[in-house]
């Protein structure tokens, strides 16, 4: 089913019958995504007392209990909240949904130890385009990302200063499919957070980041309609599982 949007001064068309989910699920076991030093998902069935809610085991229903970290554990979208002393909710923060938005493909620079993301590799692949959000796919993208074990790995980053960049390009939500931002040991100094909310400024209180997504390499790069689908956690993060739409040219 075709839909036209008019999205601000933009009409955009998509076709509904194609989403484009770039999310991971989460599951609760050690083959899920894991980062930041943590154990992994626990999905178990409630018990209590004689009850366990497993159909299986005589329940009328599966009644699960889940244990997991937003922020280590797959898809998630965060707001400012995440690194101010002031409580923040990503549900109450994140008021709309649908977003223009393109998707690059950057094979992280080596500098010294670590591999980053640069300004001037965002410069050339976003050019003179004015989008809302920003998807980042980084090389290699192979199948593991879906089950890869972060912690102690010093994965790649962004450096402050293309982050600026986006946020001077008017990037309002940046995805990306690494479990940071921001270089893994910093020291807290989380500079890339930071810049992007504009933290010593005006905060950008409607900003948020999407991070451990997971974009196939079938979907190729390219300008989507960008639908933020969250769980209404009253947290700084939420999981979330956004999909994306590949707008239609006349």
């Amino acid at each position: 089913m075709l839909a036209t949007i008019q999205h601000k001064t933009k009409t955009v068309k998509i076709n509904l019958h194609q989403p484009l989910d770039i999310s991971m699920p989460l599951k609760g076991d050690t083959s899920n995504v894991n980062a930041w030093y943590v154990k992994h998902p626990m999905i178990e069935a409630h018990r209590d007392g004689k009850f366990i809610g497993k159909v299986t085991e005589g329940s009328s229903t599966n009644f699960n209990n889940i244990s997991f970290n937003p922020h280590a554990h797959g898809t998630h979208t965060e707001c400012l909240g995440h690194i101010t002393e002031e409580f923040y909710s990503v549900n109450e923060q994140l008021k709309q949904f649908f977003f223009l938005a393109e998707l690059i493909t950057v094979a992280p620079e080596e500098l010294g130890e670590d591999f980053i993301i640069s300004k001037k590799q965002l410069q050339y692949a976003l050019g003179n385009k004015k989008r809302e959000a920003l998807v980042i796919r980084t090389l290699p993208n192979l199948e593991d990302k879906k089950s890869k074990q972060y912690s102690n790995t010093n994965p790649p980053y962004l450096t402050e200063e293309s982050v600026l960049f986006l946020v001077g390009k008017g990037i309002q939500h940046l995805l990306i499919d690494l479990p940071s931002v921001d270089k893994e040991k910093d020291g807290g100094a989380l500079a890339v957070h930071k810049a992007f909310w504009n933290i010593t400024g005006e905060a950008r209180k409607e900003a948020t980041i999407t991070e451990l997504i997971y974009v196939n390499n079938t979907i190729e790069d390219g300008t989507y309609m960008l639908d933020l689908q969250m769980a209404p956690f009253h947290n700084d993060a939420s999981p979330s599982k956004p999909i994306l739409y590949k707008v239609i040219t006349p």
